[in-house]
């Protein structure tokens, strides 16, 4: 008798995520010299080192089950298996709970293991300094271990989630585009879950009998994400009907699938209307797409030192306004003391 469906849905899911690792790591650690150096078909190619991959988990029923997973599936491929847990301090005991958590990943025969505490700033508010303390923690570990990839435990309600978010603060197709399967540099993160709902994942923990820990901030309405969960999303889908969550998760691959092709659009459209000088000229800006157009003015304001992060799509009309409805006005201030403004034909984005 096989597995448990739940069990078997989340090995499989991460079986296919560490296939993907594994062609990657074997592509690029292949001897450099090796097609030039005389190696023939009878002489065994060095044997490259296993990789590394880590799981972040928190102890929430998600992340246990992308745990429980990787520790079953990463011994059959060859492939070795860590976890980390960072401690936000964000909550009495929290040192406490983090080192039980390790104390878990460790009896499911992870290596290495460790806690890692974070101080969370202010910065973009509560949820938003959480993540970005969660992610350099993460990046350093991940640095500090030599690790191939880490695994986030990101489920297809969080990509719902993420959606409507994205939806609420008007923001453009590469929002509701969601989360990516492979993400940061050299597609570090992985996400195995983005096609599993939260249930999956916690029916998984309780038929291998795994404690979870469910986070009480997941559960507090002072927090965007805890209202739209528990409220929002009932909500639409007692108006709407069984099947929002799914469809939302569809909306961000399809949106997901337009973006990248706009951003590779723009990629090759931007060289076009540089000069000489590698400014930009307003009639070919003029000449282009909106959605063409702006990705490039983005692109520029970040290239300039304006923050990705703090970069809204009202910033961006602004300065589209230059091209579109010249009319004699001034510099546009941007994040980061970047300074957009129109001079004799052209488009200058610099530090201000």
């Amino acid at each position: 008798m096989g597995p448990h469906p739940a069990v078997a849905a989340i090995r499989l899911a991460v079986r296919r995520v560490l296939h993907d690792i594994l062609n990657d790591h074997q592509t690029s650690r292949v001897h450099p010299g090796l097609q030039f150096s005389g190696a023939r078909p009878d002489r065994p190619a060095e044997r490259l080192p296993s990789p590394l991959v880590l799981v972040a988990c928190s102890g929430g029923a998600d992340s246990m089950a992308l745990a429980s997973a990787l520790a079953f599936e990463a011994p059959k491929l060859g492939i070795r298996a860590g976890g980390v847990t960072v401690d936000h301090g964000l909550q009495p005991g929290s040192d406490l709970r983090a080192d039980e958590v390790a104390l878990r990943l460790r009896g499911l025969g992870l290596d290495p293991v460790e806690s890692v505490a974070v101080t969370v700033g202010r910065e973009g508010g509560p949820e938003a300094a959480a993540r970005d303390a969660r992610y350099a923690a993460l990046d350093a570990a991940a640095e500090r271990h030599g690790a191939a990839a880490v695994l986030l435990g990101h489920t297809r309600d969080d990509q719902a989630e993420t959606v409507l978010l994205g939806l609420a603060r008007g923001s453009g197709i590469r929002s509701l585009s969601g989360m990516a399967a492979v993400s940061g540099a050299g597609g570090r993160y992985r996400r195995p879950f983005l096609h599993l709902d939260r249930q999956t994942a916690r029916k998984a923990c309780m038929v291998q009998s795994l404690p979870v820990w469910d986070d009480p901030h997941n559960a507090d309405p002072a927090y965007t994400r805890s209202r739209l969960r528990h409220e929002g999303l009932p909500a639409l889908e007692k108006a709407l009907g069984k099947g929002v969550v799914e469809a939302l998760a569809r909306t961000a691959q399809l949106s997901r699938d337009d973006a990248d092709a706009l951003d590779a659009w723009a990629r090759q459209a931007e060289a076009s209307v540089r000069d000489a000088a590698g400014l930009l000229e307003c009639a070919k800006l003029y000449a282009l797409p909106p959605a063409v157009r702006r990705r490039i003015l983005r692109r520029a304001a970040i290239e300039a030192g304006a923050p990705a992060g703090a970069l809204f799509a009202r910033h961006i009309e602004e300065v589209d306004r230059l091209i579109t409805g010249w009319r004699g006005q001034g510099a546009i201030n941007l994040p980061g003391r970047v300074v957009a403004q129109r001079q004799g034909g052209r488009l200058v984005i610099r530090q201000g």
